[in-house]
């Protein structure tokens, strides 16, 4: 059953898909049932993180010698990814206590750290294994059993398929990862929602805004949460626009802009690359390389940094170097300098200049770094809207 979720993007009408997370879910709701009613049924539900009611047909169902397996067919909706169309298999045992999952054939390990899921793990993230205890968890409740379940998801096609994914590069290997942090797959035109960002922008200019807030993305979203309460300054999303977002708040006549992305896109920035999509640039790891050899970085350091699988891991080669400090005093400096330059050169002859500043996190060290001016930007800005 495609899910009846939709977004608009520019003049198209673009349908909503869900994660391998999500079908992970409903697979283990609907072995779950198997397991403890006999017969697996022909279509489960689950409620996403993001609050969404997603229905799918249950396909290729067994049950026996104490084993409920079934699958779930991802679906992509209109942004269709490498793992639209495949199945995602659940098989559900019975167990002394506790909900135990684990991945199977075609879901990827963990080889390197510095990724959400320690060495040695199944490549399936802390918000799908989540939504996969809480369907489990309600189908035991409703069927009054008290014991434990253990969970093995897998995806057939994994291997195959994850050859066209950035797993390997990230050191995961054998599979696929079960992803998501919504639950729902959203579309995207890329040139459409580079336009829907520059008009956000220049709508909140003309409501009568002076500074903006800009993020990437849902990290950018909860750290400004957790860390900037009671800032009551628009928000603009710009997803990997954060060239175009700085350009369309210049030339909407914005007076100062704060930045607050993690390190895994602003990095990139500090580089001087402004479309900061992994298919545009990748240029983290060079860039953390090179800031720390300026900081006097040996080559073994420099290695470790260079085959660090995320950015959080060559961090964590930098600072057993004892280097993060002035590492992170280097790309203050060099993101404070493309910030600026990118701004100034959106500007209108005789039109005012615009204050750009940015603080960049991590969501394992908490704040890395600030460039200029950010302290009096955030000043005015708690004093313009006191």
């Amino acid at each position: 059953m495609a899910l009846d979720l939709y977004r608009w993007s520019g003049n198209r009408r673009l349908r909503c898909g869900y994660t391998t997370g999500t079908c992970a879910a409903l697979a283990a709701q609907a072995a779950c049932t198997g397991l403890l009613r006999g017969a697996v049924p022909p279509r489960a539900w689950v409620t996403t993180p993001g609050g969404v009611v997603v229905e799918a047909e249950v396909l290729d169902s067994t049950v026996a010698s104490g084993v409920a397996r079934c699958a779930v067919r991802k679906d992509g909706g209109d942004d269709v990814d490498a793992t639209d169309g495949m199945l995602i298999y659940v098989e559900a045992r019975r167990s002394r206590d506790g909900i135990a999952i684990d991945g199977g054939e075609g879901i990827g390990r963990v080889t390197q750290p510095g990724l959400e899921q320690p060495v040695g793990e199944a490549a399936i993230n802390s918000v799908p294994r989540a939504q996969i205890a809480a369907a489990v968890r309600e189908v035991c409740a409703a069927c009054g059993y008290e014991g434990g379940v253990a969970l093995t998801v897998s995806a057939p096609e994994g291997e195959r398929i994850a050859e066209r994914t950035f797993n390997p590069r990230l050191g995961i290997r054998g599979g696929i990862s079960i992803l998501g942090t919504t639950g729902i797959v959203e579309p995207r035109s890329l040139d459409a929602l580079r336009r829907s960002v520059e008009l956000e922008v220049s709508q909140a200019i003309a409501a009568g805004a002076r500074d903006l807030l800009v993020t990437p993305g849902n990290y950018g979203e909860a750290y400004i949460e957790r860390s900037l309460p009671r800032l009551d300054v628009p928000m603009v999303v710009c997803s990997n626009f954060i060239g175009a977002a700085l350009d369309a708040a210049v030339h909407a006549g914005a007076e100062g802009v704060l930045v607050v992305g993690h390190i895994g896109k602003m990095v990139k920035v500090a580089a001087g690359v402004m479309d900061t999509h992994s298919q545009v640039a990748d240029t983290r790891l060079e860039t953390l390389t090179a800031h720390a050899a300026l900081a006097g970085a040996g080559v073994d350091v420099a290695r470790a940094i260079m085959e660090s699988p995320t950015t959080d891991a060559a961090l964590d080669a930098i600072a057993d170097a004892g280097l993060l400090a002035p590492v992170s005093q280097s790309l203050a400096r060099a993101l404070g300098r493309r910030l600026a330059y990118r701004a100034e050169r959106a500007r209108a002859d005789g039109a005012p200049p615009c204050t750009v500043a940015a603080i960049v996190f991590s969501n394992v060290r908490g704040e890395l770094f600030r460039t200029d001016g950010v302290d009096e930007l955030l000043a005015r800005m708690r004093r313009d809207h006191a």
